[in-house]
């Protein structure tokens, strides 16, 4: 009886040690689990490009805010002398270099070589990026009897912009919006800073000088050709604006609106495209000084204070080119609707043979207007700039036009907050105020949903 009362105990303990055993082994068993688990969330919240930031470095902030809110960009070099009758922006190219350093391409959809680089969910505010709705966010749609052609604002990469860059990378401003710059035929963009190590700043309130060290990667991002009209391109005198045409030579930047004489600086320079030859000219009506223009054995800028010869430089080049596009540099600073005279200029541009108006300086966005068939753009703002408190100059649209001999040009706007040197495309809610509000003040003119410009019925 004892015996038995013994091994029954002993059997007891033993169940107990084991149902024990069992409950560690369980116990680690979800531990492990657990621990495995949130390895495996951690690591997919991560991404597996573990070895990168997940965002850029901020910025730095604006040591002293820039009334204008946004850098100038420095113009296209104008011709030298001896250059081919369709190329005079660019000594040494050869005439059937039309392409503006491109690559030609057979393929019938145009744009740039190279892959584009996808939008990566960022948006300025306001909701989700929307997504381009087309393949091609160049605007032609692949169609091989029109050209896409976009333009962007005023672009510098000068004072608190460089700082940004060198301490980004200066591929750090195409990143957001590399696609729609790269996907065009030919890309556009107001250059308002000399390029150059060189040269003495002149006596105003703000002079910009940019690197060479900029340009690689402004070329890569998709630009092929910069407007040199306007109030800047002189900031470091004619040493500037001579180093900033062989810089953007070397770049293999095209450039016009400046030049070494008056003639060079009115005439155009031509881009061939899916056989439509398309004629840039550039106008400045914000010259600082008298001498800043171009004159008959000067350097410097072509002007538009008289009409009559920005006129015959437009007839001129309807005589060579299919479409002619006029960029002028003109208007008041922050004020987001056009000066009279700006309305009256565009119109005897596009009398005298001009198919596209697109304007500059005023630092924020300015309506679209629609006259005899042709469009005009008054402002698109900063692109690239310094950055003051002025929210309407952090906003800009990526102009996109598609163009044919025949039925002219229709616009379409890709809304994008810039911030110092980082231009991103606005989500939905942001999108949709900014067109309401170009529409508001554009002339005969609205802005859909989804960026289309078009004349109202």
């Amino acid at each position: 009886m004892e015996q038995s009362s013994r091994t029954e105990k002993f059997q007891r303990k033993r169940s107990q040690a084991r149902r024990k055993n069992r409950r560690r082994l369980t116990t680690s068993a979800l531990v492990i689990a657990f621990f495995a688990l949130a390895s495996v969330l951690w690591l997919t919240y991560r991404g597996p490009d573990t070895g990168r930031s997940a965002s850029p470095s901020t910025p730095p902030t604006d040591a002293r805010p820039d009334p204008t809110g946004a850098a100038d960009t420095p113009k296209p070099a104008a011709n030298k002398p001896g250059g081919a009758p369709s190329d005079s922006a660019n000594a040494g190219k050869t005439p059937s270099d039309s392409t503006g350093g491109k690559t030609p391409s057979g393929d019938a959809g145009g744009g740039k070589t190279g892959g584009s680089v996808p939008n990566d969910g960022k948006n300025g505010s306001g909701g989700t990026a929307a997504p381009p709705s087309t393949p091609n966010p160049g605007g032609d749609g692949g169609d091989p009897n029109r050209v896409s052609l976009t333009f962007v604002g005023d672009v510098i990469f000068a004072q608190n912009v460089e700082a940004a860059l060198k301490a980004n990378g200066f591929d750090y401003p195409y990143k957001q919006v590399r696609s729609y710059l790269e996907n065009a035929d030919v890309t556009i963009a107001n250059l308002e800073t000399p390029v150059t190590e060189r040269g003495e700043a002149a006596d105003k309130e703000y002079a910009y000088r940019s690197s060479p060290k900029a340009l690689p990667a402004f070329k890569e991002a998709g630009f092929d050709i910069v407007n040199l009209a306007n109030n800047h391109i002189l900031d470091y005198g004619t040493t500037g604006l001579l180093d900033t045409f062989d810089h953007l030579d070397k770049a293999g930047i095209r450039w016009f609106g400046a030049g070494r004489n008056a003639e060079l600086a009115f005439k155009p320079v031509i881009v061939e495209k899916k056989g439509m030859k398309i004629a840039f000219l550039g106008f400045s009506k914000v010259v600082p000084t008298q001498d800043w223009k171009a004159g008959k054995s000067r350097p410097g800028v072509a002007d538009t204070y008289a009409l009559p010869v920005p006129l015959e430089a437009i007839r001129n080049a309807k005589k060579q080119a299919d479409l002619v596009v006029v960029v002028a540099h003109w208007g008041v600073e922050r004020q987001d609707t056009p000066e009279k005279y700006q309305k009256d200029y565009a119109r005897q541009y596009i009398d005298a043979g001009a198919d596209l108006v697109v304007g500059g300086h005023p630092h924020v966005l300015q309506g679209f207007d629609h006259y005899n068939g042709k469009w005009i753009a008054y402002s698109l703002g900063n692109f690239i700039f310094t950055m003051n408190e002025n929210p309407k100059t952090w906003e800009t649209v990526i102009l996109q036009a598609s163009c044919s001999k025949t039925d002219g040009c229709s616009l379409k706007a890709v809304p994008v907050l810039t911030k110092l040197a980082n231009p991103e495309p606005m989500g939905e809610e942001a999108a949709s105020k900014l067109f309401a509000r170009l529409t508001d003040i554009s002339y005969g003119t609205e802005i859909g949903k989804d960026g289309t410009i078009r004349a109202k019925p």
